[in-house]
């Protein structure tokens, strides 16, 4: 029976354009000190690595791209893999991966745990530009932990697709991550408007789902791009109907520094009603094969 308790760490990160070396070298602090504080899983922004201009930039040429991304046996895999097993505990990171088997990239989430590196989730459904530097993923990826699976979405995955975090969940999936790299337009930095999906999108997958979903974002001006920060652990509330029926365990909606936050939860309270039996119903309410009539 999988275990209900932990803690999770999530960090507003701000990465220096292009500086993989100076990332990791932060990175590694911040996993050390969320770990020092009991973090059973720590979560990082999408691109944190080098930064998400850096690939954006058509300035920088793609075999450029290319000698500066990660493998899954690379060093920055490898160095975060060295926390997970001194701390026994789950570190996921944002970087792009260099697939030699077809030469080329995709924006994916590495993650190490207690045995050391685990695998990449491959983003499905890369945003806008990024499909001029990356490929698309093409499946689901979710990891084993002692409190059951925990499957992660990029950024666009979570707040366009809601059909990658229903699958999770039909699945057992009881908490989701979402590393991302969430934009505000400069002319409204500070103000709460151009942010407002961001949440609202999280509020309703932890809504509809009855799950708790872990959400890192980049922060600070990039290249050009200004991230909005509000890192954030959400997940249902002990009492509903009171504001909303989203509450936020860890982390600020409002915050736009670096930070590392930190959060208990327990995930007895992701009951993940659409996929257990209806009582009056008699079968689950969650139908797939009702939709895959009309392929």
């Amino acid at each position: 029976m999988s275990e209900d308790i932990l803690t999770i760490a999530v960090v507003n990160f701000k990465p220096d354009a292009g500086q993989k070396i100076e990332n990791l070298r932060r990175m590694k602090g911040f996993a050390a000190a969320a770990s020092k504080r009991g973090a059973d899983l720590i979560l990082f922004p999408e691109m944190c690595l080098m930064g998400y201009d850096y690939y954006i930039s058509q300035q920088i040429t793609m075999e450029e791209k290319k000698e500066s991304a990660e493998t899954l046996d690379g060093n920055s895999a490898k160095t975060m893999a060295e926390i997970s097993k001194k701390y026994g505990n789950y570190i996921v990171f944002g970087a792009a991966e260099y697939a030699e088997e077809k030469d080329c990239l995709y924006n994916s989430a590495f993650v190490t745990g207690p045995e050391g590196v685990i695998g990449t989730y491959r983003k499905i459904h890369p945003y806008d530009a990024e499909n001029m530097w990356c490929e698309k993923g093409s499946e689901p990826f979710m990891f084993e932990t002692p409190w059951g699976p925990v499957g992660i979405g990029i950024c666009y995955d979570s707040y366009q697709f809601p059909e990658l975090m229903r699958y999770y969940v039909s699945k057992g999936m009881r908490l989701y991550l979402n590393p991302t790299a969430e934009f505000e337009q400069v002319e409204l930095a500070g103000s709460r408007e151009s942010f407002l999906h961001y949440y609202s999108t999280l509020d309703y997958g932890v809504i509809c789902n009855s799950i708790f979903i872990a959400s890192a974002n980049l922060v600070g001006y990039d290249m050009e791009t200004y991230f909005a920060g509000g890192s954030c652990i959400l997940g249902p509330k002990v009492t509903p109907f009171v504001e909303n029926d989203v509450y936020c365990y860890g982390g600020s909606r409002d915050n736009r520094q670096e930070t590392l936050e930190l959060a208990t939860i327990d995930l007895s309270l992701a009951d993940r009603s659409l996929c257990k039996e209806n009582k009056w119903a008699g079968e689950i309410d969650y139908r797939p094969h009702i939709y895959k009539k009309f392929e």
